[in-house]
């Protein structure tokens, strides 16, 4: 990953990124090329060293059949948009702007453990569905469905695990502009109120903060 000085991010920030975020790209390298899917994942801090994401994929999807050639990875994105130079005050005194991409991401990479066990397979069900299920005024959980279906479904699926080995992380959110650009940007962001732009304007003001007046 390319990944210039200012965007860099703490572990605090990458851990709150993971536990956030409900799917990624699991990406591979096998015998037949690079193979992908988007998945729906958990994040779990206390697996080995650095945690370990945890999902499942169709059982009918070959990718967790091939041996992965080295390490595999794991795609995460946080909020993102467009910034257009409009909206920095810069542009009225040199115009010596260009438009620009905002947006979070993390390369997660690791060891693809597969778990072709159904009681592993339905916990880790329960719990995703439970996470997403909770903010719900009437929550559906998987005993609602009868059991006869839930264990065909299982049938179905395979679980998957990324232990993490390394994580690149990438904050690419206007901290290389000027402050009064910074919050031009953020100000942008919450009116144009597009997908993800309230979120990304949020994430510009948090690792952005304001210089701390010194004595």
């Amino acid at each position: 990953m390319y990944l210039p000085h200012h965007f860099t991010a703490d572990e605090a920030a990458v851990r709150d990124l993971l536990a956030r975020q409900g799917a990624a790209d699991l990406v591979t390298m096998t015998g037949r090329g690079l193979l992908a899917t988007l998945l729906p994942f958990e994040y779990d801090p206390e697996a080995g060293e650095h945690g370990s994401l945890v999902g499942h994929l169709a059982r009918a999807n070959d990718q967790w059949r091939e041996p992965v050639q080295g390490e595999a990875m794991a795609i995460v994105r946080g909020p993102e948009g467009y910034v257009t130079p409009s909206w920095y005050p810069s542009k009225a005194e040199h115009h010596r702007v260009v438009p620009t991409w905002n947006y979070i991401t993390a390369h997660v990479y690791g060891r693809l453990v597969v778990h072709d066990d159904p009681a592993w397979v339905a916990a880790q069900l329960r719990r995703l569905t439970d996470r997403h299920e909770a903010g719900s005024a009437e929550p559906w959980s998987v005993d609602q469905a009868p059991a006869k279906f839930v264990e065909a479904r299982l049938r179905a699926v395979v679980g998957v695990e990324l232990v993490i080995s390394r994580i690149e992380a990438k904050f690419k959110l206007s901290q290389n502009q000027p402050r009064p650009d910074v919050e031009g940007v953020a100000a942008g962001l919450e009116a144009r109120g597009r997908a993800h732009d309230a979120a990304l304007a949020t994430a510009v003001r948090t690792h952005n903060p304001p210089a701390t007046a010194t004595c």
